[in-house]
């Protein structure tokens, strides 16, 4: 089982709500996997039993994507609480608490447990609860005399929140900020850190593999990596190849754990994007899958807003699992093309029920075969129409904000100065920064900002070019506003906005302040090209990619018809980025590489391993990859990692926290 997986997460997690006892299904498969409900017994049964759930605000984070409400009921869970609320006494009923081992949490169970709200309480603390705080709870039990009622109490190591197979995240707040503020003491890292480690002990305590850890020499992912490495070590029942529950390992193959430094590329999470998932989380209200846009509609003559909600099943949904990764045009024409296929079929079917044949056999029995099976398919195939549907929507709210912004002249002039195109011909570099980011009628003012970074970032352009395209940019929107903007009259900009390009002059002042002192790589070449690798074949053609897009606007009934030009370039060759390279060499065990020069660390052998000896011996193909990003994580990367990725090797992906270009910009504007 790949790392992070939601399957191996949501067995403890259906471990812990069955009262810390294994699962009973009717089917061994799901009792594995603990990815069950419709299999387990009756809720209300001995086996199964009514219960009330009382988690904190990070804990809920950790079962929203892997639990819908139904599926918890089918887990026996009447009611889900948060531990803060006002809650009544439900004396008849045990308790599950799920919660970080905090002195406020633990103080609020014992008043819970001394009022005597619930029959019996189960206590499951998301990581390890620290010796002292838990003396101090036992003293609190033992005075109120209600110790007795305390059935259990488990370290759980299930600190992190699993979004997808192969994507997690640690849910740390502001992690850039961090490790980088000036003022920051070194308890606070320290901590920081401690954080991190236990975060990723999870991960590695709920699949039960003990993974070789690698990583650069020196800074915050050295310190993460040793901690964790001793805290592997220190733990016997992970080491005998057992998960911290005691389940068996899963997986003959360990994993590689690498370790990376965010500051190793700034790029990538600052950079437009063209791919479905990652323009989703770029340009609409994304946020732990669920998605939020508003619409336009039209009800008695008159046009109001209406606001749309979803959640994306970003591995139980066909076409979203198919697509996500896909560039943005490939997913509109795939949705027509389905969609056409689907409505087709639909109306074969409604013609068969209503219709009989007569081949040589009896007519009755004939037709009420053919009603059988058509009626069998329908739900399945309504059930893809309306998931279908729902992409229509998503992907015309994109095409909205990417027409409106003319995303792809950001994405492919980033790309440009991101692989090296532009050379030594820094001149011409400037001159189209410059033409794009004074433009009012191109992008909003964080895309410009984010322009003039990757700018920044990618070229040895001298700092008084950087100040000369920043500041004419500055001034363009403050004289001229900006055509994408909500809230101002045309030609200024609105109070929103003026924080906005405020901020992102103070996350440009920032980088510059990097860059001058040299605390961050050359990124002139933080992308390159995967040689022979394009994604959606042909798009180098520009007579091809016309036809391309000829047909997407048919066949997506004319979502493209205002913008076909404009996402053209989204079809450009694929790059590979440092993180990926990073993953591959490791993999590859590629000489004059990192793999030479990152730490090996394997908590199953004492002290350093040294490389050069292991490179002169013959080592296991790796599997299984968890690639972990401190100071935040992003879709581009996630899927730019997943070129590496075949039916060979399997690469997961984690971070402190998942974040949008918008929200990495505002966390470099604090540290300026």
């Amino acid at each position: 089982t790949p790392a992070g997986t939601p399957s191996s997460q949501l067995h403890a997690v259906s471990r812990m709500l069955n009262l810390n006892e294994d699962v009973i299904t009717s089917s061994t498969t799901q009792a594995s996997t603990g990815i069950g409900g419709n299999d387990l017994p009756p809720a209300g049964t001995p086996q199964n039993q009514w219960k009330i759930l009382v988690y904190d605000a990070p804990c809920r984070s950790v079962i929203s994507p892997l639990l819908s409400v139904s599926q918890l009921r089918r887990r026996g869970v009447t009611l889900h609480l948060l531990i803060q609320s006002d809650r009544e006494p439900i004396p008849d009923v045990p308790a599950v608490y799920f919660v970080e081992p905090t002195r406020a949490n633990l103080t609020q169970i014992a008043s819970d447990v001394a009022k005597g709200l619930y029959a019996s309480y189960h206590l499951n603390f998301v990581t390890r609860l620290d010796r002292s705080l838990m003396e101090e709870f036992a003293r609190l039990v033992v005075q109120s005399g209600s110790i007795s009622r305390i059935a259990s109490l488990h370290d759980q190591y299930l600190d992190y929140v699993c979004l997808e197979k192969r994507l997690f995240t640690l849910n740390k707040r502001d992690s850039y900020v961090l490790y980088n503020g000036s003022g920051v003491t070194e308890s606070v890292i320290e901590d920081a850190m401690n954080d991190i480690a236990y975060g990723l002990f999870s991960v590695v305590a709920t699949m039960g593999c003990v993974p070789v850890i690698r990583c650069p020499k020196g800074g915050a992912p050295e310190m993460v990596a040793r901690k964790l490495n001793k805290m592997i070590s220190d733990h016997p029942t992970l080491l005998r190849g057992r998960g911290a529950s005691g389940s068996a390992m899963q997986s003959h193959h360990r994993p590689l754990l690498v370790i990376m430094d965010r500051n190793s590329d700034l790029i990538t999470p600052i950079q437009h994007t063209s791919t479905y998932q990652a323009l989703i989380d770029d340009v609409l209200n994304h946020n732990a899958n669920r998605i939020e846009f508003v619409v336009e509609v039209e009800e008695n003559g008159r046009k109001k807003n209406v606001t749309k909600r979803f959640d994306l099943e970003a591995d139980d949904d066909p076409f979203y699992s198919s697509h996500k990764f896909n560039p943005f045009p490939e997913a509109i024409e795939s949705n027509g093309a389905e969609l056409t296929e689907v409505t087709n079929r639909q109306s074969e079917i409604q013609a068969k029920t209503g219709a009989s044949g007569n081949d040589g056999v009896d007519p009755m029995e004939s037709a009420a075969n053919e009603l059988a099976t058509a009626v069998d398919s329908l739900p399945a195939l309504l059930d893809r129409k309306k998931k279908l549907e729902v992409h229509t929507s998503i992907l015309q709210a994109v095409m909205n904000e990417v027409a409106a912004r003319d995303v792809p002249q950001f994405y492919e002039l980033e790309s440009s100065l991101a692989t090296g195109n532009y050379g030594k011909d820094l001149t011409k570099a400037k001159r189209d920064v410059l033409e794009l980011v004074t433009d009012p009628a191109k992008g909003n003012v964080q895309d410009k900002v984010r322009l003039v970074i990757v700018y920044c970032l990618a070229t040895t352009a001298p700092t008084a070019d950087i100040d000369e395209v920043a500041g004419s940019m500055k001034n363009a929107l403050e004289t001229k506003g900006s055509a994408v903007t909500t809230g101002a009259q045309h030609g200024t900009l609105s109070i929103d906005d003026k924080k906005k390009l405020e901020h992102g002059m103070r996350a440009i002042d920032y980088l510059k302040k990097l860059r001058s002192m040299q605390m961050i790589p050359n990124m002139s070449d933080a992308m390159q090209d995967a040689s022979g690798m394009t994604s959606g074949g042909g798009a180098g053609d520009p007579d091809m990619l016309s036809a391309f897009m000829a047909r997407a606007t048919n066949q997506a009934t004319g979502l493209l018809a205002k913008a076909t030009e404009r996402v053209g370039t989204m079809l450009g060759k694929v790059h590979k980025h440092r993180a990926t390279r990073v993953v591959e060499n490791l993999c590859e065990m590629k000489p004059n590489s990192e793999d030479e020069e990152y730490l090996y660390l394997d908590p199953k052998v004492k002290g350093d391993v040294d490389v050069s000896v292991l490179r002169n011996m013959t080592r296991a193909p790796v599997r299984d990859v968890i690639a972990f990003m401190i100071g935040g994580g992003c879709y581009a990367e996630y899927q730019n990692l997943q070129m590496i990725s075949d039916e060979r090797r399997v690469i997961s992906y984690g971070s402190t926290e998942l974040i949008d270009p918008c929200v990495f910009l505002n966390q470099l504007g604090k540290l300026a």
